[in-house]
């Protein structure tokens, strides 16, 4: 028999096993399956698409099969696999799958520890022990700015980045330390920019940066370049910023 708090929320089309606890303010959506011997403390939250194992002990606050960060997903069928024994511990977060693989998997016998987060379509074996607010992630994650940055548009920032000056549009910073690492060329294609105006921001780029000052690279990009709106901001970024930019 299993022990539900009278505070929890169990969808009437949820499965659950057997021997299962689940505690206060738990949420288990439709379209899930528990198996048996589960440990559910107070605020988890299965998501739709969950097929959890047996003897797993989840922790406050993780929340499993959650709708993945991705802006190609539509919604699509897909699932959650989670094995057996498991410990997922506070503020665990792991994704369902996409279109991509359809399934996110995590094996057996491991321990997630606090504040971790596994992304769609990731598989994880089994007896892993993963530390504290570790990303599975293809996204950027874990990004220090000092405070007064600015950051331009349609900028990717690498994950586990640092920095303290400002961040000009267009481009992909990372490395160590953070500094100018080419052109967001996949943000500007999904955002419908043209080749010609991606050679036109590389173009810019490359002026700004082959000169040691700032200044003489913004006089070459204005006398050599077609000025568009695009390096308008670009120029105007930078001749404003009073951080720096980065390099």
């Amino acid at each position: 028999m299993n022990q539900i708090s009278p505070l929890a929320f169990v969808h009437p089309e949820a499965k659950l096993g057997d021997n299962n606890i689940i505690g206060p303010f738990c949420y288990i959506d439709r379209n899930t399956v528990l198996g048996d011997n589960n440990v559910l403390q107070n605020n988890v939250t299965i998501n739709y698409g969950a097929r959890i194992g047996s003897g797993n002990e989840i922790f406050p606050g993780a929340s499993i099969s959650t709708k993945p960060q991705d802006l190609k997903f539509k919604g699509e069928e897909t699932i959650c696999e989670v094995g057996n024994n498991n410990s997922i511990r506070e503020n665990v977060t792991i994704s369902r799958g996409t279109a991509s693989r359809g399934t996110t998997k995590v094996g057996d016998n491991n321990l997630l520890m606090e504040n971790m987060h596994v992304a769609h379509d990731c598989i994880l074996g089994s007896r892993l022990i993963i530390g504290n607010s570790t990303k599975f992630a293809g996204i950027s994650a874990v990004v220090l700015c000092h405070q007064f940055c600015h950051i331009g548009g349609y900028v990717m920032i690498q994950g586990g980045c640092r920095f303290s000056q400002d961040i000009p549009p267009y481009i992909i910073a990372g490395k160590e330390p953070t500094r100018y690492a080419g052109i967001n060329l996949v943000g500007l294609r999904r955002h419908g920019f043209s080749n010609d105006l991606i050679d036109l921001i590389h173009n810019a780029y490359r002026m700004l940066y082959s000169e040691g000052i700032l200044a003489e690279g913004i006089k070459k990009i204005k006398s050599e370049l077609q000025i568009t709106p695009e390096i308008q901001y670009i120029i105007d970024f930078v001749s404003s910023s009073k951080r720096g930019i980065i390099r």
